[in-house]
């Protein structure tokens, strides 16, 4: 099993959790109001008068298989959207219980 941690735009919010969906998967964990700033490209979510957007996370665990379509996906909505901010990250599970 994989996990696959995705920070973005709220904008994406609904789209990201139709897409987890239409790929089952299932279970994940989101935190709506998160404060940052890309590592390269795109604008700082700071939720401040400056910079007034933020950003959301997901966190989810799936199966080994699911990951290439999920990253895809992922990856043509960032490409759509460049500057709003979309990134994922996949790390091994080693044990759940």
């Amino acid at each position: 099993m994989k996990s696959i941690l995705i920070t973005f735009d709220q904008a994406y919010s609904e789209r990201i959790i139709e897409m987890l969906t239409h790929n089952n998967c299932r279970g994940f964990s989101m935190v709506e109001q998160l404060q940052g700033r890309g590592s390269k490209t795109g604008e700082p979510h700071y939720g401040s008068h400056a910079w007034p957007s933020l950003c959301s996370g997901i966190i989810t665990v799936v199966d080994d298989d699911k990951v290439d379509a999920v990253l895809e996906e992922l990856h043509q909505m960032d490409k759509a959207t460049e500057r709003l901010g979309l990134r994922a990250f996949v790390w091994n599970i080693e044990k759940t219980i």
